[in-house]
């Protein structure tokens, strides 16, 4: 009996099917046979090579210094592809763990900080790098920085070395802190939107810029309180570690113009009659300094020496023994799940459940940085903490740049909260804004119209003027939101909820302030609240350090690659490049345009929320350049 087309196309396809299983299983066991050979030679192949003596520690910081990287490989990858930048970030973590790891390196001679390439961080970021500085001078070995200029933020970690340098056409830029903000009031009447705004806080100033032409005179108040009290740190930090006499800091910079004439317009040598800097020099006269100094490295033309990342390749964590558990909270806080570099309340309310429920881990520090953001994933945060405390796990908040309003909210279920003297903390307050563009819609002559079984069928629609009895039930909400949250944080700091109020309303302290005001017990750095951690859990020697991450699933990995975990991001891009596409035409510059895009595209997305309101506890507050 002849066989059938059928037949032969069914043993084509299982042939084909065949040939492609086996070549898959080949290929996979090919790839196994290299991993296993790669980590044999990695363990017996002599490990890495020993640095020699004198071996000087260049710290080369290339990129955005962050709490916790939020770029995955696929950016990276599709960037590069494409041309793009491939934008680089460096964790505050890992820095300090180099610095304090070479410190006791008998094998490390010194440390150059090589700053041209940062970019980024807050005060308390800066801060914590000086410190590990200062605790690396500490065993006795010598610092240089060196750059080719500095602005604000370079130097202030550079003035740590024992010696600073600068290029001879440099020059050390300090413009103090404080900034001006773009209101859109008179914008959006033109166009006819129309927001409406419900708040409790006379201090809380977020939506201002959406609602006013101007700062209410509360906020202007609250501004400069912070700012000047951030400079005011920041001079005598500076005039402390360049031993110059009270005042001279600020006497150069008011006589900036003069000093620069007298100068001849040498920027460079105005920073080294103020003090500012120890010497001039370029590139390769430093090199031969340090060469003199350590020890020669014919081969490449230079001193001994070790970069930033292949030194941090050498740091090995500790594997085993009780550790403290560590929980990042970065970023603006959404309700759901969120990737690294963001807060999502579900999901890292579930980082936190993880740490409590690990039997190794004995304490857990939660590292704030944030602004704040969804007043119910806040709270979702909260109380995975204050079971936590409950389980008998103290749990010790360390804040970084910025743990303000939401931020504040995740801190109050703690057993200590330390706090930089120049962290942004409080911003004790609620709000919710609501736009309608019912104006617009007239103007291009768009009519909507329906029925609805009740007043709150439409109630949450946009394109209709607000109903007044939805702003009241809006305000309702808003108003209960913030009697829990000062409940709350009068129960956290053992005082009364209108002593809470008195300093709440929205207002922003520093650290410092704040502690005056007993928001925060302690000041201090990451490493306090590690060694806090590890004292409340009664841990004897050097804990094991844990950080708590997201693990991201096989199925999430090839959707993520795929750009599944991008979309938003992209949907924020179109409506940005629509924006300015139509803002540049207009003769506003570029930089000024992406600044009025950010802020449009925030009220767009809260225009976009699926639910009607949101009742939000953030801070629109960063820390100054």
């Amino acid at each position: 009996m002849s066989r059938s087309v059928f037949s032969y196309v069914r043993g084509g396809f299982a042939w084909f099917w065949n040939a492609v299983d086996k070549s898959r299983r080949a290929s996979m066991n090919f790839l196994f046979l290299l991993v296993v050979v790669l980590l044999i030679a990695a363990m017996f192949g002599g490990g890495v090579k020993p640095l020699g003596d004198k071996t000087m520690l260049v710290l080369n910081l290339e990129g955005s210094l962050v709490e916790q990287s939020s770029g995955s490989s696929r950016d990276a990858l599709m960037a590069g592809l494409s041309g793009g930048e491939v934008h680089k970030s460096v964790q505050l973590r890992d820095v300090l763990n180099v610095l304090d790891a070479a410190a006791k390196d008998p094998q490390i001679g010194g440390a150059v900080l090589v700053l041209d390439e940062m970019q980024g961080g807050g005060q308390a970021m800066l801060r914590e790098i000086g410190a590990a500085v200062d605790r690396f001078k500490a065993s006795g070995k010598k610092v240089v920085a060196w750059g080719s200029s500095y602005n604000q933020r370079q130097y202030q970690v550079a003035i740590h070395a024992d010696e600073v340098y600068l290029h001879p056409m440099g020059a050390v830029f300090l413009d103090g802190f404080g900034k001006y903000r773009n209101y859109y009031r008179d914008a959006l009447d033109k166009v006819g939107v129309t927001v409406n705004l419900m708040k409790v806080g006379t201090y809380k100033s977020f939506a201002e810029p959406f609602i006013a032409n101007g700062p209410s005179p509360a906020a202007a108040e609250a501004d400069a309180f912070l700012y000047n009290d951030l400079w005011a740190r920041y001079i005598a930090q500076v005039e402390q570690s360049r031993k110059m006499p009270e005042g001279a800091l600020m006497k150069a910079i008011d006589n900036l113009p003069a000093l620069v004439a007298e100068a001849k317009g040498n920027l460079a040598q105005v920073a080294l009659d103020a003090k500012l800097v120890d010497g001039l020099k370029t590139k390769d006269e430093l090199r031969v300094m340090m060469t003199k100094r350590g020890v020669d490295d014919p081969a490449a033309k230079s001193f001994r020496q070790v970069n930033f990342h292949d030194y941090l390749a050498r740091v090995f964590p500790k594997l085993t023994g009780d550790a403290i558990g560590v929980v990042m909270a970065v970023g603006e806080i959404s309700d759901g799940d969120a990737p690294a570099g963001q807060i999502g309340g579900a999901s890292t309310a579930r980082l936190v459940r993880m740490a409590r429920e690990d039997s190794s881990i004995k304490a857990v520090v939660l590292r704030v940085d944030s602004p704040g953001g969804s007043a119910f994933g806040s709270e979702l945060i909260r109380r995975e903490l204050e079971l936590t405390r409950a389980a008998g796990k103290p749990v010790v908040v360390s804040m970084g740049n910025v743990a303000a309003s939401g931020g504040y909210w995740i801190s109050m279920a703690s057993d200590e909260v330390i706090a930089d003297p120049a962290t942004i903390t409080g911003s004790i307050g609620v709000f919710a804004l609501f736009p309608t563009v019912d104006k617009v819609i007239d103007k291009l002559g768009i009519h909507t119209a329906g029925q609805t079984t009740t007043w709150l069928g439409d109630a949450g629609n946009p394109l209709r003027p607000m109903d007044p009895r939805f702003g009241q039930l809006i305000q309702g909400v808003i108003g209960h939101t913030y009697e829990e949250f000062t409940a709350k944080a009068a129960k956290a700091r053992k005082t009364t909820a209108d002593k809470i109020d008195a300093v709440g309303q929205g207002r922003v302290w520093t650290g410092a302030q704040a502690q005056e005001r007993g928001l925060v017990d302690t000041l201090g750095g990451y490493q306090d609240a590690l060694k806090a951690a590890a004292r409340r859990a009664k841990m004897s020697g050097e804990p094991r350090i844990v950080y708590i991450e997201r693990e991201v699933s096989r199925f999430d990995k090839v959707l993520e690659f795929f750009g599944a975990s991008t979309a938003k991001a992209a949907a924020a891009k179109a409506f940005g490049d629509q924006a300015r596409a139509s803002l540049l035409p207009a003769g506003m510059p570029a930089g000024v345009a992406t600044e009025v895009v950010q802020d449009l595209g925030w009220l767009n997305e809260m225009t976009a929320q699926r639910k009607p309101f949101m009742a939000l506890t953030h801070c629109l507050c960063s820390s100054p350049d």
